[in-house]
């Protein structure tokens, strides 16, 4: 591995001009494809396997285009100081909003709420339903602000009017502001870390070169793949997470070589060859993460996985290529500023921060191990925990229209009004279907916990019916979970008496089917990923005790940033400093997101830090001193890595989506205590008390893996035998 990478090094560099001119066409080539291309859809959520999908299914097949996707928005009015909306005055201003809300073009209907009985039984507030002919993602800014304005108009008519609904998403979130931002701190981190403007601006550059290569590869093939516009978020994402971390390490590592008086040409083969050995492997434990997604069961996320893997693919190879050819373009601006000036390149000797806390950490490697393991265990205590769920309008500020229309329903119509169950009754071959329908509908509206149930509506063959059942406690309440599951209770019995069955449905059924199917998922995801994982760690580090530490302290990480979101989003514990207004449940697919990125990031930090450890004690260096050479060579960089990532999903906890910031704040937390506390400060404490023993592989096993020579042990002999002469620059050994 190390040998070819070292060839691919030193013809991109001899050949930059043809490497350079290849990626540009191919940029050139999928970004005209993506112009191209039809425009990405807006993909409906769905989840086979579970029974709220299945209704939904039964649904579209009985009821064919009662379903269709359009958007709607449920407008609600509430009567000023206790007064009734039914009054003379009020009613006429809804009536009148009614009115201007049907006239836009795009609206298919308006049910007036006088006329539908949508009036709450005090009297003081009422609702109205706007469905429009297109879905969210194509209504108009027109569409948009006549509904604003209708609502600015009802209310200086003295009431108060919130509105919520699919018809109020204007598709915001994080617009690419909090991107911005990240690669502004990356730069100043990278800055800072190489004291080069040029050694900064190289990874920032290839990084967007290969998020652009991605992104654009998404969208010309998005119509011919059915990919939705949400599939690029996580490529985006982490093909510039990946991109930066793979081009520094290559950086750093062709700097390192420049140091001990290297020629350019061969420093970049050599950087190549070595970094690039790690930057390969660490990627490929990325897109196993990745692509281990699939393993969930739902199609979208399977999507943005394997889409979010290309991309890691992508910054891999521009690492590999486009990296050394511009090391060729401009062999000494990458360098540290008084290096450029004296003319002069000396190898650094010097004890570094990394060396110094390597040596604290061998000094005393139990008390630091148990400090990291019970700190990091603390944090993971309050996993036990967790709730599911998928937060709506409820999770959102009270400056919001959506959150502020949720409650006004709340308080009028009682909590249960947010989240109305479906059921669907299949009377098919039933004698009687409307009796049945009916028999089902009673049984249901006696259960415990039920307010109401509405009456039943039949398809036009009348062999299947649809009604509503409202809830006494809200859509993310315990104890609206166990309603559902007492509903279905029933069904065995309802079957047998009526010879009909049923499924429950609606948003809040499927949330909860959706967070029960992710639960479930999680652990054969965790031992599908980290499985192969540690498989793949074995090859790189011909270890059997390196990998399954490397897997436990990522699990510990992990679970001790769930953790924290548990405390912070759920339990509420120093929530006001984050802007969260409400607390809930953790939204359903946060543990699988955690698990797929953090743990890719994870190994990437283990890869290049215990790589060079590697490196050090195949190359004759003792156990403890191979410890402080990994940490002399490789610290900094992964330092400067990790507060690349901390900035760029901090900068997330910033937004108002509380969704946004659960997100942000996870993965912030994740990188952060994985980093810092497993990799900067287990991973030497267990190293130490190994000693050898962390490097024993059985002889039987040592030789039914395949030798990738990841540390370069091929390359040192090679440049011992046979230096590489080089002309491309004719500098003295120079002192970085």
């Amino acid at each position: 591995m190390a040998t070819f990478l070292y060839r691919v090094g030193r013809l991109a560099f001899r050949r930059r001009w043809y490497v350079a001119l290849v990626w540009a066409a191919v940029l050139a080539a999928v970004g005209l494809g993506a112009l191209k291309a039809p425009g990405a859809s807006d993909e409906e959520f769905s989840m086979p396997g579970i029974e709220s999908q299945k209704a939904f299914d039964l649904m579209e097949e009985r009821f064919p285009g009662a379903t269709a996707d359009g958007a709607t928005a449920r407008v609600v009015f509430v009567a000023p100081g206790g007064e009734k909306v039914t009054a003379t005055e009020h009613k006429k201003a809804v009536e009148e909003a009614m009115a201007e809300l049907g006239d836009g073009s795009q609206v298919a209907s308006v049910v007036d709420p006088f006329q539908a009985k949508a009036v709450s039984a005090d009297g003081t507030t009422a609702y109205a339903t706007v469905t429009y002919k297109v879905g969210a993602g194509d209504l108009t800014d027109a569409g948009r602000t006549q509904l604003v304005k209708t609502l600015d108009q009802a209310r200086d008519a003295g009431l108060t009017v919130e509105a919520g609904g699919s018809a109020m998403d204007d598709g915001g979130g994080a617009g690419g502001m909090a991107e911005v931002i990240g690669v502004a701190i990356a730069a100043v981190v990278l800055l800072v870390t190489f004291g080069s403007l040029a050694a900064a601006g190289l990874p920032l550059l290839t990084a967007i070169i290969g998020v652009g290569v991605s992104m654009a590869t998404i969208l010309a093939l998005s119509s011919a793949l059915g990919l939705s516009t949400t599939t690029g978020t996580l490529a985006m994402m982490l093909g510039l997470a990946v991109g930066i971390d793979y081009a520094l390490f290559v950086v750093s590592r062709y700097r390192e070589e420049r140091a001990k008086g290297r020629a350019p040409q061969e420093a970049t083969a050599l950087a190549a060859g070595t970094a690039g050995s790690a930057v390969v492997f660490a990627g490929l434990t990325v897109v196993i993460a990745l692509a281990g997604l699939a393993v969930v069961g739902i199609p979208m996320l399977t999507k943005m996985g394997l889409a979010a893997a290309g991309a890691v693919v992508v910054a891999v190879l521009i690492a590999l290529t486009l990296v050394p050819a511009f090391l060729g373009f401009w062999p000494n601006a990458v360098l540290p500023r008084r290096a450029r000036k004296s003319g002069r390149v000396e190898q650094n000797t010097e004890n570094n921060g990394g060396t110094r806390w390597a040596r604290f950490v061998l000094r005393r490697p139990l008390p630091v191990l148990l400090l990291g393991v019970v700190g990091l265990g603390a944090l993971a205590l309050p996993v036990t925990d967790l709730q599911l769920g998928m937060p709506g309008d409820e999770a959102k500020p009270t400056s919001t229209t959506e959150r502020r229309a949720y409650d006004a329903l709340a308080e009028g119509f009682g909590p249960g009004f947010n989240g109305p169950l479906t059921v669907v009754v299949d009377a098919k071959g039933d004698d009687d279907p409307k009796a049945a329908a009916e028999t089902i509908a009673k049984e249901i509206g006696a259960t415990e916990g039920v307010v109401s149930v509405s009456p039943a509506r039949f398809n036009d063959a009348g062999d299947t019916a649809v009604f509503q059942v409202v809830p006494s406690t809200a859509p993310t309440d315990e104890r609206t979970k166990d309603l559902v599951t007492a509903i279905r209770g029933e069904r065995p019995g309802v079957e047998s008496e009526t010879g009909a069955t049923f499924e429950v449905t609606g948003t809040t059924a499927l949330n909860i089917d959706i967070s029960d199917k992710v639960q479930a998922a999680l652990v054969p995801y965790l031992v599908v990923v980290v499985g192969l994982a540690i498989v793949l760690l074995l090859v790189v580090f011909r270890s059997l005790l390196v990998p399954l530490k490397a897997a436990l302290g990522f699990l510990l990480s992990v679970l001790a940033s769930l953790g924290a979101v548990v405390v912070v989003f759920q339990q509420g514990h120093g929530a006001e400093i984050l802007g969260v207004e409400q607390t809930g449940p953790i939204m359903s697919l946060m543990p699988i997101f955690l698990v797929g990125i953090v743990f890719g990031l994870a190994m990437d930090y283990e890869v290049f830090l215990v790589s060079r450890m590697r490196e050090a004690y195949v190359h004759g260096e003792s156990p403890r001193q191979a410890v402080t050479s990994g940490f002399r060579h490789s610290a900094r960089v992964v330092v400067a890595a990790a507060l690349i990532m901390i900035a760029v999903f901090a900068g997330f906890v910033g937004e108002s989506d509380s969704m946004i910031k659960m997100i942000g704040f996870g993965l912030a937390s994740a990188v952060l205590f994985d980093a810092f506390v497993v990799r900067m400060a287990i991973v030497p404490a267990v190293l130490a008390l190994l000693g050898d023993k962390a490097w024993w592989l059985p002889k039987w096993l040592d030789r039914l893996l395949p030798r990738v020579d990841v540390e370069g042990e091929a390359l040192s002999h090679r440049s011992e035998k046979e230096p590489a002469p080089d002309t491309t620059a004719d500098l003295e050994p120079v002192r970085i």
